[in-house]
């Protein structure tokens, strides 16, 4: 049974940041920002957006009545929860009109979350042939103003529905994986805001990738030219550089040229965006979808969390990809956003809702919005 990606879609919040305008606001060479860290823009989510409202309107982007009716089971990968007990999964069963008979829940592990969603998701459809998953990365990626991090933020979601005959991306279920308790990353539940070590965790970050290619080299007997292109988990876009780099003397000239430009175009969406946590590693697919597939290519993944949790496997880009990737309407989504000046980014940053609090749905630019704090219960609402 062939099972893997069938549709992909994502959300982006319609407010930016220009990153130029941010580093001289620092007043910082601009160059270390759009060169060194290699971004150009960075996703704001306005305060009525979390992590529930970006993953409805991801996985609405993407799903029919039919697809509802066929799910059984639904994870939403994210470190960006908003309740300690309910996942945010739940939250999404009537805001997207699901079925009662679906199992929903919350993967936790920092950037790694959707991966175990999507294995889990390929288990699940493998033993109940007909029914399809969902699976969701949401997060908001928060540092603090005027912080090293700041440059690092972003927002989105990306939803992926997953089950047989996939006419995405087939998964090989072919993988190796690792963990380690390492104190690379880290937000305690008193922060809104995460702490890092960050050229600790780049370390790692590397050290995570070398071990485990060189774990799935041997174990199915391939080496990189068995694929086309290499997908990494890129919170910026040059963090996968990094990995990449460290192969260069291993490989042709030729095959180094060729990963490298494939790497490109997988990170266009991202130099546009920012980070997307969990989401981070499937905007690179979507980015490479859009930009430069061709059909029959074999991919690698790197997934990387924090923490720390890593898994590199595979798969391939199905013939009749095409025809389910709307290129020009997710470039769409990108293209389409406002520009945000940075005080009022800085403004809006410190915005904070509180219990009793009850939003204006004029004044709300999204289909799905947090519309009251209730009993200090988030409740949510669907823009008519």
């Amino acid at each position: 049974m062939d099972i893997g990606i069938d549709k992909i879609g994502f959300y982006v919040p319609k407010d930016y940041i220009d990153i130029v305008e941010l580093a001289k606001a620092r007043d910082v060479d601009p160059d270390k920002f759009t060169i060194g860290i290699g971004q150009d823009k960075q996703a704001v989510p306005q305060p009525y957006q979390d992590a529930v409202t970006m993953a409805a309107s991801a996985a609405d982007s993407i799903l029919n009545s039919e697809d509802k009716q066929a799910i059984g089971l639904m994870i939403v990968g994210t470190e960006s929860s908003i309740d300690e007990s309910k996942s945010t999964a739940a939250f999404l069963m009537d805001l997207l009109d699901l079925p009662e008979d679906i199992r929903a829940y919350e993967i936790k592990q920092a950037c790694y979350g959707a991966t175990a969603g999507l294995q889990a998701a390929y288990d699940f459809v493998s033993l109940n042939p007909g029914k399809k998953a969902l699976v969701i990365a949401s997060d908001i990626a928060r540092y603090g103003i005027k912080t090293p991090g700041e440059v690092t933020q972003g927002a989105g979601s990306v939803a992926m529905l997953i089950s047989e005959d996939p006419r995405v991306v087939k998964l090989d279920h072919k993988s190796v994986y690792m963990t380690r308790n390492v104190g690379d990353f880290w937000r305690p539940t008193f922060s809104k805001v995460a702490f890092a070590r960050g050229k600790f965790s780049n370390q790692v970050y590397v050290d995570f990738f070398n071990t485990l290619w060189d774990k799935y080299q041997a174990k199915y007997d391939v080496t990189a030219d068995d694929f086309k292109t290499m997908l990494f988990h890129i919170p910026y876009t040059k963090m996968g550089t990094k990995a990449l780099r460290t192969l260069e003397d291993k490989l042709s000239p030729e095959k180094y040229a060729e990963l490298t430009a494939n790497y490109q175009e997988s990170v266009k969406f991202s130099r546009e965006i920012g980070n997307l946590y969990t989401g981070s590693l499937y905007l690179g697919l979507l980015s490479y979808l859009v930009n430069a597939a061709k059909a029959n290519e074999k991919l690698l993944f790197f997934s990387y969390g924090s923490g720390a949790v890593g898994e590199i496997f595979s798969g391939e880009i199905q013939p009749d990809f095409e025809k389910v990737i709307d290129k020009k309407a997710l470039q769409a989504v990108i293209d389409n956003r406002q520009k945000m000046s940075i005080s009022d980014y800085e403004k809006m940053y410190q915005i904070e809702y509180q219990d009793g609090t009850i939003v204006d749905p004029t004044a709300v630019d999204a289909e799905f919005y947090l519309s009251e704090i209730k009993e200090n219960e988030r409740l949510y609402k669907k823009n008519k």
